[in-house]
């Protein structure tokens, strides 16, 4: 098993700190989720039903023709690689590193690609696999590159795979509207923008072959009856996103900020996380987390990756630690 954020409980014992006392900032969520109703009882005694208008509700979200719901874009990560026969796959780096793991496990050659300039490296490959924002870098490749990277993927019977997991405050650079185009896979999550990581919801978005293909590997019923109705009703709340997302940009803004004034400028981040890189990130997560502030740290490069504090008493509990930090 990988190393990832919101290992709280982890954190609580090992630093002796109780659980109700830390500020997660590990993970990237929204501290602020989509407010979940009341879920009616009949929807815990009932099988999942495709029929449920989860699928025409996802796809009139995302903007595309075809889409499958899935237990956390997670569970097609897992999934793709077995899809194809053995290649030569190369993953942006850093990224999410359940990536480069799957296709590994799966037997496949993986080859790293620097996250800022991967193109070069194209014409080597079978399989691309990028993240969109990045994860954790935030760097964010022009629409019209990837585009291209993946006609010419497509064109020798390769895929273009583009996670993005974090794209949902910034849905003008998604590739989802390009989807019934053949080669390209679009993963999408309900974890990060809708802060519904337990839910376990995501999408994957491409042609209805694969899509089949993909369906038939992970078996009926991948997602829980109750998931597909929160899931169903927080794709169509539009209010609700259209104010989200500028709320989530300023708090990014605003965390970067705050970083910088800290002498911790982020060299990349995107509205969910700052990221920042520095010999001292093993050092400082730990001073922050002797404080009850838990930060993902990476040890290639060196680095810590923020999400953003939930509440004006979290803000101003962040500032507080950063600056003794600094004193």
């Amino acid at each position: 098993m990988l190393e990832h954020g919101g290992r709280l409980q982890r954190a609580a014992q090992q630093y002796g700190i109780p659980l109700g006392d830390w500020l997660d900032l590990s993970t990237g969520i929204n501290p602020q989720a989509w407010p979940v109703p009341p879920i009616p009882d009949s929807v815990w005694s009932r099988l999942p039903e495709e029929e449920d208008g989860l699928t025409q509700a996802a796809c009139d979200y995302y903007g595309s023709a075809h889409v499958l719901p899935v237990a956390g874009s997670q569970a097609a990560i897992q999934a793709l690689p077995h899809l194809r026969p053995r290649g030569r796959v190369g993953v942006i780096s850093p990224g999410y590193a359940e990536h480069a793991h799957a296709w590994r496990v799966a037997g496949h050659n993986v080859m790293p690609l620097p996250h800022e300039s991967p193109g070069r490296a194209i014409g080597a490959c079978d399989v691309v696999v990028l993240i969109q924002p990045n994860n954790p870098t935030g760097t964010r490749l022009p629409k019209e590159a990837l585009l291209a990277w993946h006609a010419e993927l497509s064109a020798r019977g390769g895929w273009l795979v583009v996670d993005e997991a974090f794209m949902d405050a910034t849905p003008e650079a998604s590739l989802a509207a390009f989807t019934d185009r053949p080669g390209l896979i679009v993963l999408r999550s309900l974890g990060k923008f809708f802060g519904l990581a337990g839910a376990r919801v995501g999408f994957v978005l491409a042609r209805p072959d694969l899509l089949q293909r993909l369906a038939e590997r992970l078996g009926p019923w991948p997602v829980a009856n109750a998931s597909r109705y929160i899931a169903r009703q927080a794709l169509r709340d539009t209010a609700w996103q259209q104010a989200t997302r500028p709320r989530l940009q300023a708090a990014s803004r605003r965390l970067a900020e705050l970083l910088r004034e800290n002498g911790l400028a982020a060299e990349g981040g995107c509205a969910l996380f700052q990221w920042l890189r520095t010999e001292s990130a093993h050092d400082i997560h730990k001073r922050l987390a002797r404080r009850g502030i838990l930060t993902r740290c990476f040890e290639e490069p060196a680095s810590l990756r923020f999400g953003l504090p939930g509440s004006e008493a979290e803000w101003a509990r962040l500032a507080s630690a950063l600056s003794e930090l600094k004193a």
